[in-house]
């Protein structure tokens, strides 16, 4: 087998160019993990130099059946590393029992998927180093105050420090894509767990950007009964005016009100 057919039901758009697959990979910063897990390797053009690093142990992870015959017979040094699988679908525990790095040119149609995933395994995985569409790798990157700012954004900021490293056009995939593509690096915070309560976290912050044109006061009305909490002027903000530290603040207030609600009754 010389070639895979690209499938458009798998969003794959194969990189060509080995310059910037190489740049992709040579942006892993993370010195002290050896495990490597690429997602969507496709004909290995970021395999081939995961692979000639010595100080990694590359695990990829591949659901079309063709290209994980391809990287079979061209990648033979793989043996038993390639898993051929959803991502999606993966209880990565039952491959990693120890920290590892995600790198991977993503397929489009399901990046916001894949760092939903990463959200559920950051204690495990300390870095991320991806290719996604140009407008996507941007939001997630996006501070607040940013029009691309949103509720992934939050979700990963709370644990990542994310970058945006660079742009690929379109002319370089095969076949090209309708957009560019952006690479991105995400490295853990070092925060295993917020200090509030992260289930009401994700609620609120989900219900707030929902109705992003809305003050926090306006969005939050059911959650919001007394009038010391309303006064306050965080509440006079819009969501993508709050980091990270505002939210978490923000939930501690709400919950401690619920808290002092429960008591009374």
């Amino acid at each position: 087998m010389t070639t895979v057919r690209a499938k458009k039901n798998l969003g794959q758009h194969f990189l060509k160019d080995k310059d910037i697959a190489q740049k992709i990979v040579e942006s892993l910063q993370a010195s002290n993990v050896n495990k490597v897990l690429e997602i969507g390797p496709g004909m290995g053009v970021l395999t081939q130099f995961l692979l000639q690093n010595k100080s990694y142990e590359t695990t990829v992870v591949e659901i079309d059946r063709e290209s994980v015959e391809y990287l079979n017979v061209h990648f033979p040094e793989l043996k038993e590393r390639i898993i051929s699988d959803d991502f999606l679908k993966l209880n990565l525990h039952d491959y990693f029992g120890e920290p590892f790095v995600l790198i991977g040119n993503f397929p489009y149609n399901i990046s916001s998927q894949i760092f939903f995933k990463v959200l559920e395994y950051r204690n495990q995985i300390p870095e991320i180093v991806g290719m996604l569409q140009k407008e996507v790798a941007e939001r997630l990157a996006a501070p607040p105050g940013s029009k691309a700012y949103g509720i992934l954004s939050v979700f990963l900021q709370a644990y990542y420090h994310i970058e945006y490293l660079f742009t690929v056009n379109q002319d370089q995939f095969n076949p090209p894509p309708k957009v560019k593509g952006g690479v991105i690096r995400l490295t853990h915070n070092q925060t295993e767990h917020l200090d509030c309560d992260e289930r009401l976290f994700k609620s609120i912050v989900k219900m707030a950007f929902n109705q992003r044109r809305k003050t926090m006061r306006n969005s939050l009305k059911s959650m919001i009964t007394s009038d010391e909490l309303k006064a306050n002027p965080i509440f006079d903000k819009r969501p993508e005016q709050l980091g990270v530290a505002e939210f978490v603040s923000l939930v501690k207030m709400i919950g401690k009100q619920a808290g002092n609600s429960d008591q009374s009754q």
